[in-house]
């Protein structure tokens, strides 16, 4: 498995902007490259959903609550990926995580980070 170190979590404002990031610490960049990245989210007494993902071959999808807010993007040469988010709505409130799988169907988790949308 890849350590994953997440940042950028805190407490926005309806309608404000924040951007997580998720570094494979200690990964090759040609392991880095083949990832499957993804960011998931576990709001209070809820199950943990899928928000957006990228494949190795750089397909994007996002979850239809988060499309047009949320972009998931990467820098290769930081092995870091990305997670900017807009127009954050109270309902955006979870922990939030990021994930890599590898060829080999071998997922690694971050610890999450907490991003709360309140006035």
């Amino acid at each position: 498995q890849v350590q994953l170190e997440e940042s950028g979590g805190g407490l926005v404002q309806p309608g404000g902007s924040l951007r997580l990031s998720c570094k494979a610490a200690r990964s090759i960049l040609s392991t880095f490259i083949g990832f499957n990245k993804r960011w998931y989210r576990q709001a209070p007494g809820k199950q943990r959903e899928l928000v957006a993902e990228m494949t190795n071959l750089g397909t994007i999808t996002y979850d239809d609550s988060v499309k047009g807010r949320f972009t998931i993007s990467k820098d290769n040469t930081r092995k870091t990926i990305y997670l900017q988010m807009n127009s954050l709505k109270p309902e955006d409130t979870a922990v939030y995580y990021c994930s890599m799988e590898d060829d080999r169907n071998t997922i690694s988790w971050g610890r999450g980070t907490q991003v709360t949308v309140s006035s």
